[in-house]
């Protein structure tokens, strides 16, 4: 085997307790004038009041967006970027969860291009660089401050979709785990499983790097020498942690450990990609209204058995990040030991063991199954692949909450 690596990431990543206070000699490299993103459950905090109080004394002038909403509709884009397009900001801040992240990138995009977003749709569609976008997330999950991609809700579209490229990745991923304390057991919960998802999807997806223009044609290449170490630390971090910190959230350690596990899983799917869970995911939260990491998580125990005859390798070296003793029965054994695992550490914080716990309707498995298996950039990074069959196997499985049904 060819060694391969590709990573893009942001030109500077700043990680650790109190880091949100450097935040105003970040913003003062890029500039004087800052357009900041969040949304209203964050703009009231005290946090918020301390953070602008900081730019504001380094002489940088703010202007303020509050009503980022979850997934970004699309048409909220336009009205954040009216508010900022006589402002000519020097650059966009993101502060807040996934979604006031996504915002930010959007606003930097159509700031520097103009358009809409829906000009943008796909892969390698921004034609530069763009206002530089300074991440500073508020939640443990979505890893978008590392990423090059943008989610948008379309009213046009049943699914969700994205906006896909290297320009979109922020300058500067400013992670300050304190930020993450007043998150609530679920949404901890959430995000965390979300990221786990990231890491593992990475790590077990496709190996498709003989070709070096590879990274050149597609923005998520499958996994690499650089990705898989990302995505190992992200698992150890989220496998000793996660679960401690859905219990206990005055745990700083454990906040720590999260953030840095969703932050490393960021830094391994933004290159490598995702996967079946992903694709399952899109048309299940558009049927059922739940949050993302819900669904990704739910479906990731059904895909690695499904995948595993392809990659048992690869899931056993999970179990091993996640702190099981390997079987000395061999990888298969190894596996089905690690997929057993992830599925009791998701059932403790309380992610649905099947779909139809997640209220995915009988008569939507056939239509999911179809949906999921025309998002090609996700189904092609599966290293087992898919048919339709396959896939209606698949998602049977799932809403049954049957593994054996997986491998037939």
């Amino acid at each position: 085997m060819t060694l391969f690596a590709a990573a893009r990431l942001p030109r500077e990543i700043l990680f650790g307790k109190g880091q949100r206070h450097v935040l105003p000699a970040v913003a003062a490299k890029f500039g004087r004038r800052a357009f900041v993103c969040t949304d209203e459950r964050f703009a009231a905090t005290s946090q918020f009041a301390e953070i602008l109080a900081g730019l504001h004394n380094a002489a940088i002038e703010t202007l303020v967006y509050d009503r980022t909403l979850p997934d970004v509709p699309r048409d909220s884009v336009a009205a954040c970027i009216a508010q900022a397009e006589d402002f000519k900001p020097d650059m966009v801040i993101g502060i807040g969860g996934g979604s006031c992240l996504d915002m930010a990138k959007c606003a930097a995009l159509l700031l520097s291009h103009g358009g809409r977003p829906q000009d943008y749709y796909g892969e390698f569609k921004v034609p530069g660089p763009t206002l530089p976008v300074i991440a500073v997330p508020t939640t443990a999950g979505t890893g978008s401050e590392v990423t090059p991609v943008a989610v948008i809700s379309d009213p046009d579209r049943t699914l969700k979709v994205g906006i896909s490229s290297p320009h979109l990745i922020a300058a500067v991923a400013l992670c300050d785990p304190e930020l993450t304390a007043t998150c609530p057991p679920s949404l901890t919960a959430i995000a965390g499983a979300d990221a786990l998802t990231h890491a593992i999807e990475a790590f077990t997806a496709a190996r498709r790097g003989d070709d070096p223009r590879l990274p050149q044609q597609h923005v998520f290449v499958g996994k690499s020498a650089l990705t898989d170490h990302f995505a190992l630390l992200a698992i150890r971090l989220l496998g000793r942690s996660l679960e401690t910190a859905y219990r206990d959230g005055s745990d700083g350690n454990a906040r720590a450990d999260v953030m840095m596990g969703a932050l490393a899983a960021g830094c391994a799917f933004g290159t490598a990609g995702t996967a079946a869970a992903h694709a399952v995911q899109y048309p299940v939260g558009a049927v059922t209204h739940t949050a993302h990491g819900l669904g990704v998580a739910t479906m990731l125990p059904y895909v690695m058995s499904y995948t595993l005859p392809a990659a048992a390798a690869e899931i056993a070296e999970v179990g091993a990040a996640l702190g099981l003793r390997q079987n000395g029965d061999g990888a298969d054994a190894s596996a089905h030991a690690t997929i057993r695992e992830v599925s009791r550490l998701f059932c403790a914080i309380g992610i649905p063991p099947n779909l139809a716990k997640l209220g995915l309707p009988e008569d939507r498995i056939d239509w999911t199954a179809e949906q999921a298996l025309g998002i090609d950039r996700l189904i092609k990074n599966n290293p087992r692949p898919f048919d339709l069959a396959a896939m209606r196997r698949l998602v049977r499985a799932a809403y049954d909450g049957d593994m054996s049904a997986t491998m037939m």
